[in-house]
């Protein structure tokens, strides 16, 4: 995804390209407004992060621009403390207002929720969209049977804990079935072939849990 921030503090501009690099999201950084909607009528944009104050154009103008061209989300950050200003801004077509000083964790979580991608998992380089119920491996998307999700969704829901292969029977196939542990065994060995041996342990005489999901 693509994250447009535009932002004429530069130290600012550099801490949160830094933050949402580390997020997994590509970066697009503008000093003034002019740059700002430059990028955006060159670059797929998901995600406009605009400071109201900017050179050349501020942001409630940029907010306005990019919002009669497209339904990209805007999420509008200003020093600006005022009732009124937050009215002026949300009024404009901003998506979300944020305040200076911020922590840039909670915008990354606000933007998250912007996009969508409060909804979306990464471990490793496994991303695990639970909105389409989708899985994606280095980008790419992988074929997985129902089963295999419901597998996935199991380890999830059930973070920190290893799971024996009687609970994911129970949890997967429903307690009313009556196939043995060789069932999950197969199916663990499926998909651990489509999103990597490593990704699934093994706890000899206990059961699996999902690498990178019990930290």
């Amino acid at each position: 995804m693509n994250i447009l921030i535009a932002d004429d503090e530069l130290s600012m501009l550099k801490i949160l390209q830094a933050y949402f690099k580390k997020e997994g999201y590509n970066v697009l950084t503008a000093k003034d407004g002019q740059e700002a909607l430059d990028l955006f009528y060159t670059n797929k944009i998901d995600l406009a992060i605009l400071d109201w104050m900017m050179p050349k154009i501020d942001g409630i103008n940029v907010c306005k621009e990019i919002k009669k061209k497209s339904n990209t989300k805007v999420l509008m950050l200003t020093a600006k403390s005022q009732t009124e200003d937050e009215i002026d801004a949300l009024s404009c077509g901003a998506d979300d207002y944020v305040r200076k000083p911020f922590d840039p964790r909670v915008l990354i979580i606000r933007a998250k929720k912007l996009i969508g991608e409060d909804e979306i998992l990464k471990i490793k380089d496994l991303k695990i969209d639970f909105k389409t119920n989708k899985v994606y491996k280095d980008e790419v998307e992988l074929n997985l049977t129902k089963k295999e999700l419901e597998l996935i969704k199991c380890f999830v829901d059930n973070k920190g804990i290893i799971l024996s292969r009687e609970k994911l029977l129970n949890l997967v196939w429903g307690i009313d079935y009556f196939g043995d542990d060789r069932t999950v065994d197969t199916h663990i060995r499926r998909l651990r072939a489509k999103i990597g041996e490593e990704m699934i342990i093994t706890h000899r005489g206990i059961g699996y849990s999902l690498e990178g999901i019990n930290d």
